[in-house]
């Protein structure tokens, strides 16, 4: 396959086109050889930029959307969106803070039982997906995080997710959450109250 003469309007109309986001191993496969399309992306995002319509990067694919401060006049065409429960909410941020994340990891981390639906709805709505199974006995399944997380949250890639600094300025953690999100980051303090329950 030949490199085609204008690859900027080539690889613009494939994006155009395409159903989902595209990686750039998709794109070069359409295109053929001869064509830089990472360069390409970057001069189509450039052009973009500040536009009603956006190129835009989630994770290692590459789409259009419409820009984000223009959310308010497509929101009367949208269906009000269900609300995750606390629960649904908690586990998927262990699996995008921990991933990839067993069953069992998440409950130790949630210090409860899971119910039986919550993975079943974060899969229904695309942002988690099975992982494989871990080389441990009983061979756990894990979970990860989908390109749709990304793209649903607006983030480039998990190194976006904000750290305990953001929360906390953002007063999204409360002093309990702030106990434990510690504790679990200080792997010191984890053995100091493990050692302590062992010699109770």
């Amino acid at each position: 396959m030949m490199a085609p003469d204008d690859p900027i309007r080539a690889v613009e109309a494939l994006l155009f086109a395409a159903e989902a986001p595209l990686t750039i191993a998709a794109i070069r496969g359409s295109l053929g050889g001869g064509v830089d399309v990472g360069a390409v992306l970057e001069r189509l995002a450039a052009h973009y930029a500040g536009r009603g319509v956006e190129l835009v990067r989630r994770g290692d694919r590459w789409h259009f959307q419409t820009a984000g401060d223009l959310a308010h006049l497509l929101r009367c065409d949208r269906e009000e969106p269900r609300k995750l429960s606390r629960a649904a909410i908690e586990t998927l941020a262990i699996i995008g803070y921990h991933e990839p994340v067993s069953r069992a990891e998440i409950e130790a981390i949630r210090g409860v039982q899971m119910s039986r639906g919550t993975l079943d709805v974060l899969m229904d709505a695309g942002w988690i997906r099975p992982a494989g199974r871990r080389e441990t006995p009983g061979r756990p399944l894990t979970y990860a995080t989908t390109p749709d997380f990304l793209t649903h949250f607006g983030l480039a890639s998990r190194r976006d997710l904000p750290g305990i600094d953001d929360l906390r300025a953002a007063g999204l953690l409360d002093p309990v959450d702030l106990a434990v999100m510690e504790l679990v980051a200080d792997p010191d303090a984890e053995e100091a109250v493990a050692n302590a329950s062992n010699s109770v």
